[in-house]
């Protein structure tokens, strides 16, 4: 039944502009599911987002991940990688204040409430000022996540109300996003900064080194 949603589901998002959508099966433990692979253009990205949301009930934005790619074609160098889920969970009844526990046999859910994973790449062409449209204002979970990665990959997400640095300290030179690979950060070898194999005895001489 879940390959059934997922097939139908993709076919409707490669009728949206600038999107392709396929059905891939993978395995978590020895059961089997199939999640949607979608590809769409920047250009085309917050048309798509808004059809998930209101017309194929994607309830949850888990991820987001943003890649710098200077060895790749010039209109892959950066790309993003969203994560979602259509969890099909619905905000429980209440009787005197009290949310009442809902049971559901997985096997009677039909349509939209069948529970899918959807995975949205978006390539960016060559520039020095990558940037996506934000979804924000769609997606709770984007907010975060968006500011996670514009702070270390710096991918903008256009109309996010908020941006600011998250996981690196707030002084931080503008334009300085650690996983640029341009930045070529200096890393210790494992020989320079222990005597033993298993790494337990830092050298004497340690003290002071970049990490």
């Amino acid at each position: 039944m879940q390959k059934e949603a997922a097939e139908k589901t993709a076919s409707a998002i490669s009728r949206i502009k600038g999107s392709e959508a396929e059905v891939v099966e993978r395995s978590s433990g020895t059961s089997p599911r199939w999640t949607i692979s979608v590809k769409c253009n920047p250009e085309n990205w917050r048309g798509l987002a808004e059809k998930l949301h209101s017309t194929h009930q994607v309830d949850y934005c888990s991820m987001i991940t943003g890649i710098h790619w200077p060895e790749g074609p010039s209109e892959k160098k950066w790309e993003v990688v969203y994560h979602f889920l259509r969890t099909g969970v619905k905000n429980p009844p209440e009787i005197d204040g009290v949310q009442q526990p809902i049971i559901t046999d997985p096997t009677s859910v039909k349509g939209k409430m069948v529970p899918l994973e959807i995975e949205v790449s978006i390539a960016i062409p060559d520039t020095r000022t990558p940037s996506v449209p934000s979804i924000q204002d769609l997606w709770v979970g984007a907010d975060w996540n968006e500011k996670e990665t514009w702070d270390l990959v710096g991918i903008d997400f256009e109309g996010h109300e908020g941006m600011r640095r998250v996981l690196q300290p707030h002084e931080t030179p503008t334009g300085y996003h650690p996983l640029q690979k341009h930045h070529n950060l200096r890393y210790h070898g494992f020989e320079e900064m222990y005597d033993d194999a298993q790494g337990f005895s830092r050298k004497p001489d340690d003290v002071g080194k970049v990490k």
